[in-house]
């Protein structure tokens, strides 16, 4: 086999640097126009009917509000003389008012029911105000029938 020997005094070729420059100025360009078109809104900004919307205040929803009868209850054998005490109030449509009204006696019930049988460590629970809000409001709707009861607002959840 023949060696072929390269003359020592050629040096190796260098390899151009002119399409790493062209990257590296079309990247620049690049990130420069797509950060004015983001800042100055073109793209991903709001349009102008949606500032328009964000300055003007909408109509309120059709709703009110029935207050529901403070509800005491004791705390267990776990908690001797403690009590919980409740008040809230339930938002519904305007035209369910009379209806949710009638019904209040049952969902004083179901909260009576629902709180005895409640451990005192759920109430005592930072988080479980929320958890305790959910099933009451469930079991609200359950009693006055689907879409009447929006929401339960609870104005005052104090253990003495």
């Amino acid at each position: 086999m023949a060696e072929t020997e390269y003359p020592q005094d050629a040096a190796p070729k260098k390899k151009s640097k002119r399409p790493m420059i062209i990257g590296l100025v079309l990247a620049i360009l690049l990130g420069g126009g797509g950060f004015f078109a983001t800042f100055s809104g073109m793209i991903l900004g709001p349009h102008e009917q949606m500032k328009k919307d964000a300055n003007t205040a909408g109509a309120l929803p059709d709703i009110a509000f029935v207050p529901v009868d403070s509800i005491i209850i004791s705390l267990g054998a776990a908690r001797k003389n403690s009590q919980l005490k409740m008040t809230a109030q339930l938002e519904v449509d305007k035209a369910y008012v009379a209806d949710v009204t009638l019904l209040m006696p049952r969902i004083v019930d179901v909260l009576n029911s629902y709180l005895r049988a409640v451990e005192v460590s759920q109430i005592e629970d930072p988080a479980g105000l929320m958890m305790l809000r959910a099933q009451m409001l469930r079991r609200i709707q359950v009693v006055t029938g689907e879409g009447r009861v929006r929401d339960l607002l609870i104005s005052e959840f104090l253990v003495t």
